[in-house]
């Protein structure tokens, strides 16, 4: 035993000692994507445009990061943190060079589930009036961002955790529509959280199956406690905001900044707020205090952990499938590769090393990458340069924001969810394209509405998946071609029907168990086709009782039949294997299968354009002939091996003679 131990460590420090630099170098790249693109950053062509970018995207980071942390139900100040140290991380580890990471919308409304459980408005054993020694702000402020920061701590170690798994590669069940229907569900969820803001109403917090339905239920029971100040005026910064964002939208090729009206309207609406006392007046709500700098790291509650998986695993599978969508559609746009797996690390730690600083669950942005496209952003130096400028708001500009009005935070972020809202516009092109796709949309958004969006994007997979086992096996997988004379070496001017005789079968979809079955099916089908199609009527009983063609095959040339002089050659099947891309022990086997049919029916089967994965599988779980020359490089070749076999038996024929 003492050498057995012995011989596995030298063979583990043998492999150690193996390592090269260039191979720990390569590694450290593919997982620190900043150590690729920051030495091979462009000053002076990138840097101009990513500065703008920046700056324009602070205003954003730091609008949404106030607005998206009161929907976390916590203090608008952790949404200025939430705006600073995801983006870093992820600008460290992500490889989208136009992904804005931060506060987001659906992951912050899942977060304040678990804040409004355990953390109630209404608290028995403190008051919101005493002070914490953290940033001077109440108990019960602390306590709500520390549940906050352990649903993002829990949902960023999920994450890593499906790295290390390398689940990134599962996103091809995440089809556009369920992604596009489970969006667009969750933003109708958050609009809907802040219609009591809007309204200037209070109301208890409503969450859980159909609370979408018992929240309007609630308002218009309460109909008459309806503020009519804080109406007027989420009205009027709607219609402004709206309107200035597509003034923008139309004039941005005209003008070189657009306004950035987000941070206009909350410094304009903050002093109007401050100059009329909004708050004694007319008791609208407001932010209130928001304490200058950032408090020292501390760990959030870990005893609170198994009481927050559900909200974890919602915040990692939504706020992935949310950002690695933006991270696709930008690495798409401008031409660049996008790894999966590596996302879920970037991300992953996005939300774990944040949650030690205060930091709300974050995630990538649909407004802010786009964002970054308008603006002409060129790498993430853009997001770090917005950091920059967060972090100039948190130590100077933040304390001056606590007359700001929260119907005017509410606007912002239903105004900010304009372009989800938008993908009901997606409707139309899933009824031209598929009718089945258009369902899933539909029935995919309705489960989001009634339940949560972890309900509805599961549900929008789990129907994926079952759609596709139906559907899969229903599908073409071969289609069936004659030999062009292009594809011919050899042509023979006596042999004029020598072309009938070969039928080139392309392999169109994967072989696996789902379509095996309907495979063997349809080669069966195209065999007895062709066999009825060589023989007389008065022959078929005589071919029925094992009385073949007149064999002529690869390289074997037999006795006359009895039937030679009224039957044609040798039939034989080439199938393009370009196709087939995958294959499991089910499609192996029916390959093989067909070829041991065809066999005994004397029709030759070759197999042409397979990978060496195929080739290898078939050697090694078949009985195919070693003797026989049965693959080929390319269809040509194939059809090439053909003609000069039967000219070769043909002229040993005329030899005997």
């Amino acid at each position: 035993m003492t050498g057995t131990k012995r011989e596995k460590k030298n063979a583990i420090w043998r492999k150690i000692h193996a390592l090269r630099f260039e191979d720990v170098k390569r590694w450290c790249v593919r997982r620190l994507p900043v150590l690729e693109w920051a030495p091979n950053y462009n000053w002076r062509a990138d840097l101009v445009p990513d500065t703008v970018s920046g700056m324009m995207l602070a205003v954003q980071q730091v609008t949404q990061g106030l607005a998206f942390a009161v929907l976390s139900s916590v203090h608008p100040v952790f949404g200025l943190y939430g705006a600073l140290f995801p983006a870093v991380i992820y600008a460290m580890f992500g490889m989208g060079r136009h992904v804005a990471t931060g506060t987001f919308a659906l992951t912050s409304l899942i977060s304040a589930n678990a804040v409004e459980r355990l953390v109630p408005s209404v608290r028995n054993n403190f008051t919101t009036n005493n002070t914490s020694a953290v940033l001077g702000l109440s108990d019960f402020d602390m306590q709500r961002i520390g549940v906050a920061a352990a649903v993002s701590l829990l949902g960023g170690l999920i994450q890593v955790a499906m790295f290390v798994l390398h689940l990134g590669s599962a996103t091809f069940l995440l089809t556009e529509p369920v992604i596009s229907a489970m969006t667009t569900g969750a933003a109708t969820h958050v609009v809907t959280s802040q219609v009591k803001h809007l309204l200037g109403m209070k109301m208890p917090y409503i969450s859980g199956p159909l609370g979408f339905f018992y929240i309007y239920a609630y308002i218009f029971e309460n109909i008459k406690s309806i503020q009519l100040e804080a109406l007027l005026l989420s009205v009027l910064s709607i219609g402004v905001l709206v309107l200035v964002k597509e003034l923008n939208e139309k004039f941005k090729n005209k003008i070189k900044v657009v306004l950035p009206i987000d941070l206009v309207w909350i410094i304009a609406s903050s002093v109007a707020s401050y100059s009329t006392d909004l708050k004694n007046s007319y008791g609208l709500d407001v932010v209130g205090h928001i304490p200058e700098g950032i408090p020292p790291p501390q760990p959030p509650p870990m005893n609170i952990l198994p009481e927050i998986v559900t909200e974890a695993f919602s915040v990692a599978l939504v706020g992935y499938v949310a950002s690695l969508a933006l991270a696709r559609s930008s690495a798409k746009k401008f031409n660049y590769s996008m790894d999966d797996n590596q996302e879920l690390l970037a991300h992953g730690l996005s939300n774990v090393i944040p949650s030690f600083f205060f930091c709300i669950p974050s995630a990538a942005a649909m407004g802010r990458t786009i964002l970054l496209y308008s603006t002409g952003a060129k790498t993430q130096v853009a997001c770090l340069i917005s950091c920059i400028l967060v972090l100039v708001v948190i130590y100077a500009i933040g304390p001056m924001l606590c007359w700001l009005p929260m119907c005017v935070l509410a606007s912002i972020i239903v105004v900010g969810l304009k372009g989800m809202l938008m993908q009901f516009r997606d409707l139309k092109k899933y009824w031209n394209v598929d009718k089945i796709d258009w369902s899933i949309w539909v029935s995919t958004y309705v489960f989001t509405i009634c339940f949560a969006a972890n309900v509805g994007l599961l549900y929008g997979v789990v129907c994926t998946i079952l759609i596709v086992v139906f559907r899969f096996p229903r599908a073409t997988t071969l289609s069936l071609k004659q030999m062009k004379e292009a594809e011919c070496r050899f042509k023979t001017e006596t042999d004029s029907d020598s072309s009938q005789q070969v039928k080139i079968v392309s392999i169109n979809n994967p072989l696996v168990f789902l379509n095996a079955k309907k495979f063997h099916m349809d080669i069966s089908k195209l065999i007895q086709k062709e066999i009825t199609c060589m023989y007389l009527p008065e022959d078929m009983d005589k071919f029925e009782q094992n009385t073949l063609l007149s064999p002529v095959s690869n390289g074997n040339c037999h006795g006359e039949s009895s039937l030679q002089q009224r039957t044609v050659e040798r039939q034989t099947l080439i199938f393009d294997c370009s196709g087939l891309t995958l294959f499991d022990y089910t499609g192996i086997a029916v390959l093989t299968q067909i070829y041991t049919d065809s066999k005994k029916r004397n029709i030759d089967v070759l197999l042409a354009n397979c990978k060496a994965s195929l080739i290898k599988a078939l050697k090694l779980n078949s009985r195919l002939e070693s003797d026989n020359a049965v693959f080929f490089e390319s269809v040509s070749s194939a059809v090439g091996a053909i003609q000069f076999n039967r000219n070769f038996c043909k002229l040993n024929e005329h030899t005997e003679v």
